[in-house]
């Protein structure tokens, strides 16, 4: 029986292997990647570690006290397990299709949109939308997080300004301040640019997550003040919130293409279960021990929860709204540029500086307007996380992977199949159920 590929180009011309030449002629993607500064293992392993951990460490207090402790414990667990899991099989199932089109690398929306073209006949027609729409998914990703710390940034500044002023604005009026000052960064459109930001960024959260250990460590906490299990209606915020914290997918593919060795990233113990293991355990200790210490009390960002009248705590507060304000233009310089690749071409060339101030403008415009509609931190990064992060990191990788192993095998008794079902389902929980709770509360808060 004659054995067939497909040629370079990735479509469906085929060549015809004998088996002298068969074992030539398989491909190896790494072998391929023309990365001019690959990243080595460890640089690989920070790289990713950085892009798990943000602001969304300090909301993890807040998500505990929705569940109680052993819940919390529990669903940090399998949040990280579930993560893990998806950002594998779309790695894995990336190589494949690397492998199938000879190429050496593929970025999120390319892998999407190949596994589609090579997969099933009566969806490569579909595979332009899907690319589309993982593009929409990126970008939305990235505007709902960039929403998220423009409240973050605004809690900060009106927790630190009704303490040492005299000024009562509301956390809606600091972040239409922020518009300004928010539309200029943006306009930086280079990264190289950005990079000094991003060094001063990583070193304030630095500071401020060692600010705030001190103060949940400080003195052992009154375990009456916590529930040991909390009713089932805050869950689905906990499991929203968890996802918002602990998903980096969107950073994965970029990693994984430039590391030097890539055989490296997955597997045991590799870079993605060593990395997602010790953000588990981070998130997971940072949400005990700060809902210890403050109970029922604990806010959106334990930051808000630190001492008022304290230099040391004053320091965190402004370390952070620093550090967040810097990280808001470094995680919008992605979603603009997959939007003007994507509009440039029906922009006149004349027109193109105008085009990109205004696309700049009105999407920094609507993540404000977002952040002034649910000025509450806790429940707009359970919306964000329900809505754009389960869409990004759990749909798609489980569909994908479908859709690519359909026509190739689903594995001894279609295991793969009814795996990624039950991801699918655990999907459509997680985006109901967390919209639903996140939304009610919105009303309910906005009636009183």
């Amino acid at each position: 029986m004659e054995n067939r590929v497909e040629d370079k180009s990735c479509v469906s011309s085929t060549v015809t292997l004998t088996p002298e030449n068969k074992e030539d002629n398989v491909y190896n993607p790494f072998k391929h990647r023309n990365v001019a500064h690959p990243t080595s293992t460890s640089g690989s392993f920070f790289h990713l570690l950085k892009s798990s951990l943000g602001s969304g460490l300090l909301a993890m207090p807040a998500a505990f006290k929705n569940t109680g402790i052993i819940p919390g414990c529990f669903g940090t667990v399998l949040v990280g397990i579930i993560a893990t899991h998806c950002v594998h099989i779309l790695v894995q199932t990336s190589r494949e299709v690397c492998q199938e089109c000879r190429v050496g690398s593929l970025s999120y929306t390319d892998t999407c949109a190949k596994a589609f073209e090579r997969g099933p006949r009566r969806l490569r027609r579909y595979s332009v939308a899907v690319r589309h729409f993982a593009d929409c998914s990126m970008a939305g990703v990235c505007l709902g997080g960039t929403s998220v710390y423009v409240i973050f940034i605004a809690s900060s500044l009106k927790d630190m300004l009704d303490h040492l002023t005299t000024l009562q604005y509301s956390v809606e009026s600091y972040c239409a301040m922020l518009l300004l000052p928010l539309v200029l960064l943006t306009q930086v459109r280079y990264l190289k640019f950005l990079v000094p930001f991003s060094l001063l960024a990583n070193i304030c959260l630095l500071i401020t997550f060692a600010i705030t250990c001190y103060y949940v460590f400080e003195v052992l906490p009154d375990v009456s003040k916590v529930k040991l299990v909390a009713g089932m209606e805050g869950w689905p915020l906990f499991i929203s919130t968890a996802i918002f914290a602990m998903e980096g997918i969107n950073v994965v593919m970029p990693v994984e293409n430039e590391m030097k060795k890539p055989q490296d990233f997955l597997g045991c113990p590799g870079v993605l279960n060593m990395t997602m293991l010790l953000v588990a355990i981070l998130y997971g200790v940072m949400g005990i021990f700060g809902y210890l210490k403050y109970g029922e009390e604990v806010l959106g960002s334990i930051t808000l929860n630190l001492p008022r009248d304290e230099k040391l705590a004053l320091t965190a507060k402004v370390l952070v709204a620093i550090a967040v304000f810097f990280t808001y233009g470094l995680q919008m310089y992605a979603p603009m540029d997959i939007l003007w690749l994507r509009i440039c071409s029906r922009v006149g060339q004349k027109y193109h500086n105008l085009g990109q101030i205004l696309l700049r403008t009105v999407s920094v415009t609507l993540t404000v307007i977002l952040a002034i509609a649910v000025p509450d931190l806790e429940l707009l990064i359970g919306l964000v996380g329900a809505i754009f992060f389960s869409t990004l990191g759990i749909f798609i990788p489980a569909i994908i992977e479908i859709v690519h192993k359909w026509d190739r095998g689903l594995g001894k008794w279609n295991y793969i199949l009814y795996k990624n079902c039950i991801l699918l389902l655990i999907y459509v929980i997680v985006l109901t159920s967390g919209c639903y709770s996140a939304i009610s509360q919105i009303i309910v808060k906005l009636g009183s």
